[in-house]
C-alpha cells in the first residue's frame, strides 16, 4: 500500500450540540456536547485509520485546543506530526435544531501562523526519497498562510514523485490548478465558483470537469452533489452515481469521509470505479453519525453494495 499523508493547514476541534429551537436574543438551551478531532485532512486520517489503512497526518496545533486535538487523534490511533504554533487551534460550532432538522454550522478563521509555522508544515508533508506517496491536502486556510500555500505543496509533491490529492476552494484551488495535480474533489457550489458558470446538469458538469482536465489542472475531477450523487470524470472516462435514500443526522465530514475512502482504495492499488465505489458509501454512512462522527467502518459494509454507478 502506497504512503498516504494528509495535510490540514487549518485543523480544528468540532463541537456539536442539538437545540429545540434557535431564536435570537434568548438563551438557546442545549444539549450534550460532543467534540471531535476536525479539518479536512485530519478527517481524511481518521476515516483511512479505521479502514485497517495508515495515514500520517500532518497539522499545526496550538495552546488548549490543540493539546486536546492531538490527544483525540492518539485516542484514535491516527500517526499524526504535529506542527507547534504560536496561537490557538481555532474550535468549530454546529447545532441541530430539533425542530425542523435544520443543520447550523458556524466556522471559525483559525489562528495566524508565521512563515515558520506554515513551511513547517510544507516541509513535514512531502519527503523526497522516501518512495511514492498520495498527498492529501484538504480544508481552508488559516490567516497568514498564503494564497499558493496548495500550489507550492503540489509543486513539491511532484518535484518527489508523489500524487497529489485536493480538497480545497476559492482562490487555493484555482491557484493549485496551475500546478497540475492527480485528483480535486469540488462540490457543485465549488466547482460553480471555480467556473462562473450555472452547471445545472450533468453534461455542462462533464463539461466542466473535462475543460479542467484538459487545461492541465487535474488528471481526475471526483464531483460531490449532495442528495444529487456524485461525478467521477477523467479525460476519456466518466462515472454517475446517485445518492443513497438516507435521512441524514449530521452531513459534517461526509465529504471527507467519501475522499477518505477514494484515498485507501487508491493506496492499496485499486481502480478508480471501485475507489469511487467504496467513496460514496463511506461518504453516505457518514451521514449516519452524530457531529464529526465521520463513517463507521460497519455502516461502510452495509452500504457498499447499495451503491450504484454507471459509465456516462
Amino acid at each position: 500500500m502506497q504512503t498516504i499523508v494528509t495535510v490540514t493547514i487549518n485543523p480544528a476541534i468540532d463541537v456539536s450540540t442539538a437545540v429545540e429551537r434557535i431564536e435570537p436574543s434568548v438563551k438557546l438551551r442545549c444539549g450534550p456536547a460532543r467534540r471531535d478531532a476536525g479539518g479536512g485532512g485530519v478527517n481524511v486520517a481518521r476515516v483511512v485509520h479505521r479502514l485497517g489503512g495508515a495515514a500520517l497526518a500532518v497539522l499545526p496545533v496550538g495552546g488548549l485546543t490543540g493539546r486536546l486535538l492531538v490527544q483525540l487523534l492518539e485516542a484514535e490511533g491516527v500517526p499524526m506530526i504535529a506542527v507547534p504554533i504560536a496561537g490557538e487551534t481555532r474550535e468549530d460550532f454546529t447545532a441541530v435544531e430539533r425542530s425542523t432538522g435544520r443543520e447550523y454550522r458556524f466556522v471559525l478563521e483559525g489562528p495566524h501562523l508565521s512563515w515558520t509555522e506554515w513551511q513547517a508544515c510544507l516541509d513535514a508533508a512531502v519527503q523526497p526519497g522516501d518512495g511514492p506517496a498520495i498527498i492529501v491536502a484538504s480544508g481552508s486556510l488559516p490567516p497568514g498562510a498564503p494564497a499558493d500555500f496548495h500550489l507550492r505543496l503540489a509543486a513539491n509533491a511532484r518535484a518527489a514523485g508523489d500524487r497529489a490529492i485536493l480538497d480545497v476552494s476559492g482562490p487555493a484551488l484555482a491557484a493549485a490548478l496551475r500546478q497540475g495535480v492527480y485528483l480535486i474533489k469540488p462540490n457543485l457550489r465549488e466547482l460553480q465558483d471555480l467556473t462562473g458558470a450555472a452547471l445545472d446538469d450533468d453534461p455542462a458538469r462533464l463539461a466542466a470537469a473535462r475543460a479542467l482536465i484538459a487545461d492541465g489542472g487535474a488528471q481526475v475531477v471526483a464531483l460531490t452533489m449532495g442528495d444529487q450523487g456524485a461525478l467521477l470524470v477523467t479525460a476519456d472516462q466518466a462515472w454517475r452515481a446517485p445518492a443513497l435514500p438516507i435521512t441524514p443526522v449530521s452531513s459534517v465530514g461526509a465529504g471527507d469521509s467519501f475522499l477518505g475512502g477514494m484515498v485507501h482504495a487508491l493506496a492499496a492499488g485499486q481502480g478508480l470505479e471501485d475507489a469511487f465505489r467504496l467513496g460514496l458509501a463511506c461518504g453516505s454512512a457518514a451521514l449516519l453519525s452524530p457531529g464529526t462522527g465521520l463513517c463507521e467502518p460497519d455502516t461502510v459494509r452495509r452500504l457498499l453494495p447499495q451503491v450504484r454507478i454507471e459509465s456516462v
